[in-house]
């Protein structure tokens, strides 16, 4: 989606009288029409409803020129209930000899800029002087308009962190305003909503969406979420590293290809601060960064990518394969890859629930970061995707506490995290303990940590709690079709072979491929493939591998 084009900032005029009203345009768009819009209204309740669609849109406001006389509002109302959606506009009455009173009175009350005579011939006398020392003094206080995506919402609601992650990992850039800070309400006026019905998504054109579901804010801000077709020669399920490798070689080798992604291409990848030792990024790439540019390398090949939809079942048609979304809609390919990853475990400590999204975090929760300032924080889990995360919040944090089951980090993090991990002064690593609780009153105020050596219990004081507590597949909607192993996870190739026999079912006359599953056709990679390395570059290259497979199938 294209970035509006910057537009020129505002000059509204309001005034009942169509002759005065003429006249006072005309004369600034005389002067100021090339650097400025000059727009007017005949009515407050008129003007009002232009400023409310402007900021929306993000569009700047720069003088207000309002005649004091109006039926139903005067121009007085009309200028303070306009401050409260333009506070930073310059404000001016048009008032008659008799009404001078009125317009100084104005000055207090709502913190007037000028005031003008009418007639106020000639202008270059007596308009001019006055608009260009109010313009000058705008353009001063740098009130910069904000074009990307505005997020108004509660800090602590779980929907509104949900929707900030949303467009994060789907790289869409976007401004956030808390519900109770001024900018924010101005906001919420302008879009008719109230705090109860955050969170409000203000696209950059000038949409309001309250309480989106992810399908409506993908649709808003120009993720794609249909299909272009309804038959491919390859559907691959899932947006993650593997999902992404297969994309891209399978678009590039002339497949047609689609992928289908739930939430945001990067799986959890994609969450990862920094990855440092995958090949070619001898400096480290974040997963976000990685994400985008496999993301973008598989569109320039011509791979689809369609976003936040769900697949909950996996059907065969002779030989169609058909996977069904939770929508009722469908999509059928001669083959399918199944790469959808897995999906972090829940914590059951008591509290957990209660407060996830509102000081609780599975994953690193990227929007987060930037809150985690002078902050005491915790990372539960002994892996990389822990370890990384707690290298990049120690940048903000005060002290960030890792907390890990093990008796030593070097059970399950690679060596170069577990030395970058020693080198950080404010990261402490809590071993052979663990998070038995929460609580807190509107969100996360502590936690209770458990030294297992010697069964001791501590409440401490904690701000935000990230969990990486290992990871399991979501296949249920692969049951009675594709044959899985006892923690879910796929099994393919040699693995469906049993003393050297086909898997049940199985009529071709060759065994299963290397990534193949028990159904012909479908083939999987990633994490969700039993005994994977669950390791990026080995997904990647296994989403490769499935594509050479998928030619073979089709030949």
């Amino acid at each position: 989606m294209s970035t509006p084009s910057v537009t020129k900032p505002a000059i509204l005029s309001v005034d009942d009288d169509p002759g005065v009203s003429r006249a006072v345009v005309r004369d600034l768009r005389r002067r100021y029409g090339a650097d400025y819009r000059i727009l007017r209204a005949e009515s407050g309740p008129q003007a009002l409803e232009a400023l409310r669609e402007m900021k929306l849109r993000g569009q700047p406001v720069a003088v207000l020129i309002a005649d004091y006389r109006m039926p139903g509002m005067d121009g007085i109302e009309f200028l303070e209930q306009a401050m409260d959606l333009h506070p930073f506009a310059r404000r001016v009455l048009l008032t008659a000899y008799a009404d001078t009173d009125a317009a100084i009175d104005a000055i207090n009350v709502i913190d007037l800029d000028h005031y003008l005579l009418k007639p106020w011939d000639p202008p270059e006398e007596k308009l001019y002087p006055v608009i260009d020392g109010l313009l000058d003094a705008w353009r001063s206080a740098d009130q910069r308009p904000v074009y990307e995506t505005k997020v108004v919402g509660d800090r602590w609601s779980p929907r509104s962190s949900q929707v900030r992650e949303f467009l994060a990992r789907n790289q869409l850039p976007y401004r956030w305003y808390p519900v109770d800070e001024p900018e924010g309400t101005r906001l919420l006026e302008a879009a008719g909503a109230d705090p109860l019905t955050c969170p409000v998504v203000i696209t950059a054109e000038g949409t309001a969406l309250i309480q989106p579901t992810d399908s409506e804010l993908a649709e808003n801000v120009g993720l794609t979420v249909e299909p272009s077709g309804e038959f491919y020669d390859l559907i691959v399920v899932g947006g993650g590293p593997a999902g992404l490798g297969a994309a891209v070689y399978g678009a590039s080798e002339g497949l047609r290809t689609v992928l289908v992604e739930r939430t945001a291409t990067g799986g959890q990848a994609g969450q990862s601060s920094r990855i440092e030792n995958y090949l070619g990024f001898p400096d480290g790439v974040s997963g976000s960064q990685l994400a985008d540019r496999a993301r973008r390398q598989a569109a320039k090949f011509g791979a689809e990518i369609i976003t936040t939809r769900d697949v909950v079942a996996l059907e065969v048609n002779g030989s169609a394969r058909t996977v069904r979304f939770a929508d009722g809609g469908k999509l059928c390919a001669h083959t399918v890859l199944i790469a959808t990853g897995v999906d972090y475990r829940r914590h059951p400590a008591p509290g957990v629930d209660e407060f996830t999204g509102r000081g609780v975090f599975y994953g690193s929760a990227m929007t987060e970061a930037a809150d985690c300032a002078d902050q005491e924080v915790y990372v539960v889990g002994g892996a990389n995707s822990a370890g990384q995360a707690a290298v990049f919040l120690s940048r903000n944090a005060r002290r960030v506490h890792l907390v890990v089951r093990g008796d030593s980090l070097e059970r399950s993090m690679s060596h170069y995290l577990v030395q970058q991990i020693a080198e950080i002064p404010n990261i402490v690593v809590h071993t052979e303990t663990e998070v038995v609780g929460v609580d807190g009153d509107t969100h996360l105020e502590r936690i209770v940590l458990r030294d297992n050596l010697n069964g001791t219990e501590d409440k401490v004081d904690a701000q935000r709690l990230f969990l990486f507590i290992g990871a399991a597949p979501k296949t249920g909607w692969l049951d009675g079709v594709v044959t899985r192993d006892a923690a879910g996870y796929v099994l393919a190739g040699p693995d469906l072979m049993i003393d050297g026999a086909r898997p049940p079912g199985w009529e071709l006359p060759r065994p299963p491929h290397h990534l193949e599953t028990s159904v012909p056709g479908v083939f999987v990679a990633g994490d969700v493939h039993a005994e994977s390395a669950k390791r990026v570059a080995s997904a990647v290259g296994e989403g490769a591998m499935a594509v050479m497979l998928v030619h073979r199938y089709l030949a």
